[in-house]
Order: C-alpha cells, then sequence, then structure tokens
C-alpha cells in the first residue's frame, strides 16, 4: 500500500482494457487488499502502485452508508452528474495519520466499465457511497482527499477509536 507523498499517488492512471488480464488480475488484487484492510470501504489501482483507472467500492457494512450497491469494480470511470454540495470527514488509507473535510456532491451518477465483460454500467448513488465513489475516483485521476480540504483548517489528525 502506497503512502503519500509516493509520486504514482499523485499521478493520474491512463484509461484501460477491461478485459487485459494485467487489468483482471489488478482488479482481483484491488478487492482482497480491500477486504483484508480493517475500514477500508474503497481502493484505487494508484494505491497499489499501479498509475491507472481501476477501483473498487464497498459499504454495504458501513454504518453511515444509506445507498448500497455492495461490490463496486469499475474501471474507466468518470462522473457524469453531481448535485447538492455537502462537507463532510474523510481518511485515506495512504494518508493513515490524517483526515480532512471535504466538500463533495452528495449525489452521483458514475459510468465505467466492468472488467472481463468491458460493460458499460450507470450507477445513480447518494450519501456516503456517492463520497467513497467520488474518493476513489480522485485517487484515479492523481488526487488525495488531502488536495480537496479547503485549508489547514480542514485537516486533523486521524483519531484512533478503541
Amino acid at each position: 500500500m502506497l503512502r503519500a507523498p509516493d509520486h504514482i499517488l499523485a499521478t493520474p492512471g491512463p484509461q484501460v482494457d477491461p478485459a487485459d488480464p494485467a487489468v483482471i488480475q489488478l482488479c482481483a488484487d484491488l478487492v482482497a487488499t480491500m477486504r483484508v484492510s480493517p475500514g477500508c470501504v474503497g481502493l484505487a489501482a494508484p494505491q497499489l502502485g499501479v498509475a491507472a483507472q481501476a477501483f473498487c467500492v464497498e459499504v454495504s457494512e458501513h454504518p453511515k452508508a444509506r445507498a448500497r450497491h455492495g461490490l463496486i469494480v469499475l474501471v474507466n470511470a468518470e462522473i457524469v452528474e453531481r448535485s447538492r454540495n455537502e462537507k463532510g470527514r474523510e481518511g485515506c488509507m495512504s494518508v493513515p495519520d490524517l483526515t480532512g473535510d471535504v466538500t463533495r456532491a452528495t449525489r452521483i451518477t458514475v459510468v465505467g466499465q466492468l472488467p472481463v465483460s468491458g460493460d458499460r454500467v450507470e450507477i445513480t448513488t447518494d450519501a456516503f457511497e456517492a463520497r467513497a465513489l467520488q474518493h476513489e475516483i480522485d485517487h484515479c485521476a492523481g488526487l488525495l482527499f488531502l488536495d480537496r480540504v479547503a485549508g489547514a483548517h480542514a485537516v486533523h489528525t486521524r483519531k484512533t477509536y478503541l
């Protein structure tokens, strides 16, 4: 797992071929790594050291989630609609000691491709799941949540709860 300030985390990833065996393996690795990482609800290719547009999100068990689409694994995803901005606290496995207040759309529509088949999918979601998708799409574009905070006053030391 890469940590800031690793240069790959700041590198926009290229679009990928969803049928490429290396991309399929990358997506499987993303899911496996997310599932063994406590508290993790999403992971993007740059966090595993690969500048590529591929990520996974799974918020079904998170108490803040309202919309729950289950496991989402997408490549070449983009946000095509967004509305109702709201500030919320975010953390990231690549920035383990900090959290930040980030303003994001509370309702979005994302279009992307499924690995293996390349089928185009469209997901409309809101609240926590929308925030998680935007966070991972940012990773694919070479952005961290720290790039989106309103200033130093919006960055906080991560609290550990027992």
